[in-house]
């Protein structure tokens, strides 16, 4: 196996071109650093693929005898304490038998290791084909047999994830959570999370977000304000992209494929089962580079999104009130990760640019489209799906 070297290393931007990483790739002595903390684990010889993904580094490190998948965080964004919320998780839904990534623990059982400003864990190569690594953000399945496998995953993983009770991440960088349009009142759920945030309450005064929210993101509110008191309380994945979850081979060879293993909890939260299977919608039948690329209208995947909340109710079907949620949910189910994204942009890589397309295209631009035909043809597909009158 060849070393990739770390000038060749590209990472996802804000659209569908590969940028320069904000973040350095991986070296061989620094992984080699790192597993001297690991006594079961033998050194590595070579680095043989560099992650994409652009809020940290990661890389497969071959050994004598494996490879491993180590991944490294500025501290900034996850510390040990961060990272270990977690492992947390994925340690309960693998006690239950949901198929997910092996972390390997190293001296004294720790699972995160903090060397200088950097925040590591380890995991064994899980089983699996990776058929979307390269996949950008917003990226369709490449077919509705994936989608419903997909659905299928994420409603088994919410049965395990019921009984988790740990408390919701407070105030962790890039994590999906539902606190202000979850709650009661949005407007101090907004003030309060501002509030943990300096360097996204510094950007935010330079733009309208007071009149944002009346005029785009409150009215949208009032529709899924009933239905709050109907979601349980549940630790959700929060960020389910085909690119998250790794296949298997049986469609090759004229089988149906699932999901072998399920990747990447970084913005797992304590929301609820609906939000999750908003962002799974959002996220995997929404195509909103294209539309931002080509001003393209024909954007929704329809036979997929019936796959996946096919797939997902064949294990987990929806009550009457969380199928009306669904449908009030999706419109703003993007906010909060939109607004921890800003918060990243400006305070930890400083960037003004992406913290601008984040507020503009991401936080508001995919709001508005909900209220576009495109947008309020999906939502009534939903609600003819779920029999729900507007």
């Amino acid at each position: 196996m060849s070393e990739i070297k770390a000038a060749e290393v590209q990472a996802h931007g804000m659209g569908t071109t590969l940028v320069r990483p904000d973040w350095a790739p991986i070296t061989l002595e620094e992984a080699n650093q790192l597993l001297s903390r690991y006594p079961d684990l033998e050194p590595a010889s070579a680095l043989t693929w560099h992650s994409p993904r652009p809020f940290s580094s990661a890389t497969i490190a071959a050994t004598s005898s494996e490879s491993l998948f180590i991944k490294r965080h500025h501290h900034s964004v996850r510390d040990k304490a961060g990272l270990t919320e977690e492992h947390r998780l994925i340690r309960h839904l693998r006690d239950r038998g949901i198929p997910v990534s092996d972390i390997i623990a190293g001296a004294g059982g720790q699972t995160a290791f903090e060397i200088g400003e950097w925040t590591y864990e380890i995991h064994r190569l899980a089983q699996g084909l990776d058929l979307y690594r390269d996949a950008v953000s917003w990226s369709p399945f490449l077919s509705e047999a994936h989608a419903y496998a997909a659905g299928d995953a994420l409603a088994r993983v919410h049965l395990a994830a019921e009984g988790y009770d740990a408390p919701p991440r407070a105030g962790r960088q890039l994590v999906s959570s539902f606190s202000i349009f979850g709650s009661a009142n949005p407007r101090a759920a907004m003030a309060a999370y501002m509030g943990q945030r300096a360097a996204l309450s510094d950007y935010i005064r330079g733009r309208n977000l007071e009149q944002d929210l009346d005029t785009v993101l409150m009215p949208l509110y009032s529709r899924l304000e009933p239905w709050l008191g109907k979601l349980e309380p549940l630790w959700t994945h929060n960020d389910w992209h085909a690119s998250n979850l790794l296949w298997s081979d049986a469609e090759l060879a004229g089988g149906t494929s699932s999901v072998e293993t399920i990747l990447d909890f970084g913005l797992a939260d304590r929301t609820n089962a609906v939000y999750d299977l908003a962002t799974a919608i959002e996220r995997n039948t929404i195509e909103w580079l294209a539309l931002e690329e080509s001003d393209c209208q024909d954007v929704v995947h329809y036979g997929q999104l019936k796959a996946l909340l096919d797939g997902y109710e064949s294990t987990r079907p929806l009550s009457s009130e969380e199928a009306a949620a669904l449908v009030a949910m999706l419109p703003l189910v993007h906010v909060e990760f939109a607004l921890s994204e800003i918060d990243y942009f400006t305070g930890i890589v400083g960037s003004v640019s992406n913290a601008d397309i984040a507020y503009d295209s991401f936080l508001l631009g995919h709001a508005k489209w909900f209220a576009s035909p495109a947008g309020q043809q999906l939502l009534a597909f939903l609600e003819q799906r779920y029999g729900i009158h507007s």
